[in-house]
Protein backbone atom coordinates (compact mmCIF):
# COMPACT_ATOMS: atom_id res chain seq x y z
CA UNK A 1 0.00 0.00 0.00
CA UNK A 2 1.77 3.64 -0.85
CA UNK A 3 1.46 6.85 0.88
CA UNK A 4 -1.44 8.49 -0.83
CA UNK A 5 -3.62 5.22 -0.67
CA UNK A 6 -2.74 4.60 3.31
CA UNK A 7 -3.66 8.04 4.65
CA UNK A 8 -6.80 7.87 2.30
CA UNK A 9 -7.46 4.87 4.17
CA UNK A 10 -6.16 6.53 7.48
CA UNK A 11 -8.78 9.53 6.64
CA UNK A 12 -11.76 6.89 6.43
CA UNK A 13 -10.47 4.05 9.25
CA UNK A 14 -7.58 5.31 10.99
CA UNK A 15 -6.64 1.86 11.75
CA UNK A 16 -4.76 -0.95 10.08
CA UNK A 17 -3.91 -4.79 11.20
CA UNK A 18 -1.99 -8.47 10.48
CA UNK A 19 -2.79 -11.86 11.80
CA UNK A 20 -1.71 -11.07 14.87
CA UNK A 21 -2.51 -12.21 18.96
CA UNK A 22 -3.80 -9.17 20.72
CA UNK A 23 -0.96 -9.63 23.42
CA UNK A 24 1.23 -9.47 20.62
CA UNK A 25 0.29 -6.28 19.30
CA UNK A 26 -0.23 -4.77 22.86
CA UNK A 27 3.68 -5.40 23.64
CA UNK A 28 4.24 -4.17 19.82
CA UNK A 29 2.33 -0.90 20.84
CA UNK A 30 2.07 -0.89 24.50
CA UNK A 31 -1.06 -0.77 24.90
CA UNK A 32 -3.29 -3.43 27.00
CA UNK A 33 -4.74 -6.45 25.80
CA UNK A 34 -7.99 -4.95 26.49
CA UNK A 35 -7.38 -1.36 24.66
CA UNK A 36 -6.44 -3.32 21.31
CA UNK A 37 -8.63 -5.75 21.24
CA UNK A 38 -11.40 -2.89 21.40
CA UNK A 39 -9.62 -0.42 19.18
CA UNK A 40 -9.11 -3.64 16.68
CA UNK A 41 -13.08 -4.49 16.56
CA UNK A 42 -13.98 -0.71 16.14
CA UNK A 43 -11.65 -0.85 13.42
CA UNK A 44 -13.24 -4.03 12.05
CA UNK A 45 -17.08 -2.64 12.18
CA UNK A 46 -15.76 0.44 10.66
CA UNK A 47 -14.45 -1.41 7.58
CA UNK A 48 -18.05 -3.58 7.09
CA UNK A 49 -19.51 -0.17 7.41
CA UNK A 50 -18.06 0.49 3.95
CA UNK A 51 -19.28 -2.62 2.07
CA UNK A 52 -22.44 -0.55 0.50
CA UNK A 53 -19.78 1.69 -0.93
CA UNK A 54 -17.34 -0.97 -2.01
CA UNK A 55 -19.03 -3.93 -2.54
CA UNK A 56 -21.18 -2.96 -5.39
CA UNK A 57 -22.98 -4.91 -7.44
CA UNK A 58 -23.48 -3.75 -11.48
CA UNK A 59 -24.88 -3.93 -15.17
CA UNK A 60 -22.08 -4.19 -17.85
CA UNK A 61 -21.34 -6.03 -21.24
CA UNK A 62 -22.76 -9.79 -21.85
CA UNK A 63 -19.92 -10.81 -19.52
CA UNK A 64 -20.54 -9.04 -16.16
CA UNK A 65 -17.99 -10.82 -14.34
CA UNK A 66 -17.13 -14.40 -12.62
CA UNK A 67 -17.95 -15.85 -9.63
CA UNK A 68 -16.46 -19.04 -7.22
CA UNK A 69 -15.86 -19.79 -4.23
CA UNK A 70 -12.72 -20.04 -1.90
CA UNK A 71 -12.02 -20.83 1.46
CA UNK A 72 -10.22 -19.33 4.34
CA UNK A 73 -9.14 -21.53 7.57
CA UNK A 74 -11.32 -20.79 10.61
CA UNK A 75 -11.82 -21.86 14.60
CA UNK A 76 -14.87 -24.31 15.66
CA UNK A 77 -15.88 -26.15 18.45
CA UNK A 78 -14.82 -29.69 17.82
CA UNK A 79 -18.48 -30.90 17.95
CA UNK A 80 -18.54 -28.75 14.57
CA UNK A 81 -15.19 -29.69 12.92
CA UNK A 82 -16.73 -32.41 10.59
CA UNK A 83 -19.03 -29.57 8.67
CA UNK A 84 -16.31 -27.73 8.25
CA UNK A 85 -13.36 -29.98 6.76
CA UNK A 86 -13.60 -31.09 3.67
CA UNK A 87 -10.86 -31.64 0.99
CA UNK A 88 -7.90 -30.01 4.02
CA UNK A 89 -7.26 -31.12 7.43
CA UNK A 90 -8.67 -28.32 8.74
CA UNK A 91 -11.26 -26.48 9.43
CA UNK A 92 -12.33 -23.98 6.55
CA UNK A 93 -15.20 -21.90 5.57
CA UNK A 94 -16.50 -21.34 1.90
CA UNK A 95 -16.60 -18.13 0.48
CA UNK A 96 -18.57 -17.34 -2.64
CA UNK A 97 -18.01 -14.30 -4.33
CA UNK A 98 -18.56 -12.65 -7.81
CA UNK A 99 -16.12 -9.91 -9.27
CA UNK A 100 -15.82 -7.74 -12.49
CA UNK A 101 -13.15 -7.71 -15.20
CA UNK A 102 -10.98 -5.00 -13.32
CA UNK A 103 -10.85 -7.30 -10.04
CA UNK A 104 -13.26 -6.27 -8.07
CA UNK A 105 -15.18 -7.96 -5.76
CA UNK A 106 -18.96 -6.84 -6.84
CA UNK A 107 -20.40 -9.79 -4.26
CA UNK A 108 -19.29 -11.75 -1.23
CA UNK A 109 -21.13 -14.13 0.70
CA UNK A 110 -18.77 -15.82 3.74
CA UNK A 111 -20.06 -18.32 6.42
CA UNK A 112 -20.62 -21.17 4.95
CA UNK A 113 -19.29 -24.72 6.08
CA UNK A 114 -16.46 -26.19 4.02
CA UNK A 115 -18.39 -29.29 2.73
CA UNK A 116 -21.00 -26.96 1.53
CA UNK A 117 -20.84 -27.45 -2.64
CA UNK A 118 -20.82 -23.83 -5.27
CA UNK A 119 -23.82 -25.37 -6.05
CA UNK A 120 -25.84 -25.40 -2.61
CA UNK A 121 -24.16 -21.94 -1.83
CA UNK A 122 -25.03 -20.21 -5.47
CA UNK A 123 -28.75 -21.85 -4.42
CA UNK A 124 -29.01 -19.98 -1.00
CA UNK A 125 -27.29 -16.54 -2.28
CA UNK A 126 -29.94 -16.35 -5.20
CA UNK A 127 -32.69 -16.46 -2.53
CA UNK A 128 -31.21 -14.47 0.15
CA UNK A 129 -32.72 -10.69 1.18
CA UNK A 130 -29.76 -9.38 -0.54
CA UNK A 131 -29.52 -12.01 -3.23
CA UNK A 132 -26.51 -12.13 -6.28
CA UNK A 133 -28.06 -10.56 -8.93
CA UNK A 134 -28.17 -12.10 -12.40
CA UNK A 135 -29.19 -9.65 -14.67
CA UNK A 136 -31.50 -10.41 -17.48
CA UNK A 137 -29.91 -11.40 -20.40
CA UNK A 138 -26.45 -11.30 -19.28
CA UNK A 139 -24.56 -13.98 -16.98
CA UNK A 140 -21.46 -14.64 -14.92
CA UNK A 141 -18.65 -17.32 -15.70
CA UNK A 142 -18.61 -19.82 -13.49
CA UNK A 143 -16.48 -23.22 -13.18
CA UNK A 144 -17.92 -26.98 -13.32
CA UNK A 145 -18.25 -27.02 -9.90
CA UNK A 146 -21.64 -25.02 -10.23
CA UNK A 147 -25.16 -25.92 -12.09
CA UNK A 148 -25.23 -24.44 -15.86
CA UNK A 149 -28.30 -22.26 -15.73
CA UNK A 150 -29.85 -18.66 -17.26
CA UNK A 151 -27.03 -16.68 -15.75
CA UNK A 152 -24.55 -19.10 -15.31
CA UNK A 153 -22.38 -19.76 -17.86
CA UNK A 154 -20.53 -23.10 -17.42
CA UNK A 155 -17.65 -25.11 -19.33
CA UNK A 156 -18.51 -28.10 -21.84
CA UNK A 157 -17.19 -31.28 -19.61
CA UNK A 158 -15.15 -33.20 -21.38
CA UNK A 159 -13.51 -31.14 -22.94
CA UNK A 160 -10.40 -29.54 -22.58
CA UNK A 161 -10.62 -26.09 -20.28
CA UNK A 162 -7.58 -25.06 -18.59
CA UNK A 163 -5.52 -22.69 -20.54
CA UNK A 164 -2.40 -25.01 -20.16
CA UNK A 165 -4.00 -27.69 -22.16
CA UNK A 166 -4.34 -24.72 -25.23
CA UNK A 167 -0.32 -24.20 -25.18
CA UNK A 168 0.64 -26.43 -27.64
CA UNK A 169 -2.48 -27.00 -29.79
CA UNK A 170 -5.24 -24.58 -30.00
CA UNK A 171 -9.12 -25.09 -30.50
CA UNK A 172 -10.16 -27.60 -33.28
CA UNK A 173 -13.92 -27.21 -32.77
CA UNK A 174 -16.84 -24.62 -31.40
CA UNK A 175 -17.05 -26.74 -27.89
CA UNK A 176 -13.02 -26.10 -27.63
CA UNK A 177 -12.91 -22.62 -28.62
CA UNK A 178 -15.88 -21.84 -25.85
CA UNK A 179 -13.63 -23.84 -23.11
CA UNK A 180 -11.17 -21.84 -24.35
CA UNK A 181 -12.19 -18.07 -23.95
CA UNK A 182 -14.48 -19.43 -21.14
CA UNK A 183 -11.15 -20.29 -19.05
CA UNK A 184 -9.70 -17.08 -20.28
CA UNK A 185 -12.32 -14.70 -18.96
CA UNK A 186 -12.52 -17.03 -15.76
CA UNK A 187 -9.56 -16.72 -14.64
CA UNK A 188 -9.86 -13.07 -13.29
CA UNK A 189 -11.66 -13.85 -10.56
CA UNK A 190 -8.68 -16.74 -9.58
CA UNK A 191 -6.58 -13.99 -10.28
CA UNK A 192 -8.65 -11.82 -7.69
CA UNK A 193 -8.95 -14.13 -5.04
CA UNK A 194 -4.49 -14.42 -4.93
CA UNK A 195 -4.32 -10.91 -4.77
CA UNK A 196 -6.52 -11.27 -1.79
CA UNK A 197 -4.56 -13.72 0.12
CA UNK A 198 -1.25 -12.11 -0.92
CA UNK A 199 -2.31 -8.94 0.48
CA UNK A 200 -3.91 -10.28 4.08
CA UNK A 201 -2.42 -13.13 5.75
CA UNK A 202 -4.77 -12.66 8.69
CA UNK A 203 -7.13 -14.60 6.51
CA UNK A 204 -4.57 -16.50 4.23
CA UNK A 205 -2.42 -17.67 6.93
CA UNK A 206 -1.68 -21.58 7.29
CA UNK A 207 -2.01 -20.92 11.18
CA UNK A 208 -5.53 -21.96 12.82
CA UNK A 209 -7.36 -18.53 13.57
CA UNK A 210 -6.91 -16.52 16.88
CA UNK A 211 -10.50 -15.34 16.64
CA UNK A 212 -14.02 -16.81 16.94
CA UNK A 213 -15.95 -18.04 14.01
CA UNK A 214 -18.29 -14.95 13.88
CA UNK A 215 -15.41 -12.32 14.08
CA UNK A 216 -13.32 -14.27 11.90
CA UNK A 217 -16.22 -14.13 9.08
CA UNK A 218 -16.29 -10.41 9.14
CA UNK A 219 -12.53 -9.83 8.91
CA UNK A 220 -12.75 -12.05 5.88
CA UNK A 221 -15.49 -9.29 4.76
CA UNK A 222 -13.45 -6.80 5.36
CA UNK A 223 -10.37 -7.72 3.72
CA UNK A 224 -12.90 -7.78 0.12
CA UNK A 225 -13.80 -4.45 1.27
CA UNK A 226 -10.26 -3.38 1.88
CA UNK A 227 -9.20 -5.36 -1.59
CA UNK A 228 -11.77 -3.09 -3.59
CA UNK A 229 -10.62 0.19 -1.55
CA UNK A 230 -6.50 -0.87 -2.50
CA UNK A 231 -7.87 -1.68 -6.16
CA UNK A 232 -9.26 1.71 -6.61
CA UNK A 233 -6.21 3.56 -5.11
CA UNK A 234 -2.90 1.41 -5.35
CA UNK A 235 -3.39 -1.70 -7.24
CA UNK A 236 0.07 -2.86 -7.64
CA UNK A 237 0.90 -4.18 -10.63
CA UNK A 238 3.82 -6.12 -9.36
CA UNK A 239 1.46 -8.15 -6.57
CA UNK A 240 -0.96 -9.27 -9.83
CA UNK A 241 2.33 -9.90 -11.43
CA UNK A 242 3.44 -12.41 -8.61
CA UNK A 243 -0.31 -13.88 -8.31
CA UNK A 244 0.06 -14.23 -12.29
CA UNK A 245 3.11 -16.20 -12.24
CA UNK A 246 2.02 -18.32 -8.98
CA UNK A 247 -1.39 -19.01 -11.20
CA UNK A 248 0.30 -20.56 -14.33
CA UNK A 249 2.45 -22.98 -11.83
CA UNK A 250 -0.91 -24.33 -10.42
CA UNK A 251 -1.94 -27.82 -10.97
CA UNK A 252 -4.72 -28.77 -12.99
CA UNK A 253 -7.82 -29.76 -11.12
CA UNK A 254 -10.80 -31.55 -13.35
CA UNK A 255 -12.78 -32.80 -10.60
CA UNK A 256 -16.25 -31.67 -10.47
CA UNK A 257 -19.81 -32.74 -10.36
CA UNK A 258 -22.85 -30.40 -12.39
CA UNK A 259 -26.82 -30.93 -11.89
CA UNK A 260 -28.74 -31.33 -14.55
CA UNK A 261 -32.27 -30.15 -14.79
CA UNK A 262 -34.81 -27.25 -16.84
CA UNK A 263 -32.88 -24.48 -16.06
CA UNK A 264 -29.37 -26.58 -16.86
CA UNK A 265 -30.81 -27.15 -20.45
CA UNK A 266 -31.74 -23.64 -21.12
CA UNK A 267 -28.12 -23.08 -20.26
CA UNK A 268 -27.01 -25.28 -22.30
CA UNK A 269 -28.79 -23.62 -25.24
CA UNK A 270 -27.29 -20.44 -24.52
CA UNK A 271 -23.71 -21.73 -24.17
CA UNK A 272 -24.13 -23.93 -27.67
CA UNK A 273 -25.27 -20.63 -29.90
CA UNK A 274 -22.44 -18.96 -28.22
CA UNK A 275 -20.20 -21.54 -29.31
CA UNK A 276 -21.10 -21.43 -32.49
CA UNK A 277 -20.99 -17.36 -32.75
CA UNK A 278 -17.57 -17.73 -31.15
CA UNK A 279 -16.58 -20.20 -34.14
CA UNK A 280 -18.52 -18.10 -36.84
CA UNK A 281 -16.34 -14.80 -35.74
CA UNK A 282 -12.98 -16.48 -35.12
Amino acid sequence: MGPEAFMLLCHKLRGTGQNWKNFALSFYFHRSGETVSRHFHNVLRAIISLEDEFLVQFDGDDYVGAIDGTHFRVKVPRAEQPRFRGRKEFSTQNVLAACNFDMKFTYVLAGWEDTSSDSRILKDVLTREDPLILPEEKYYIGDAGFMLKLGILTPNRGVRYHLKEYSRRGPQNPRELFNHLHASLRNVIERSFGVLKERFPIISSGTEPHYSFDVMTNIVLACYILHNFLMWIDADDELIAKVDRELLEQEVDNSQIQQRDDDYRQGAILRDNVSMEMRNAY
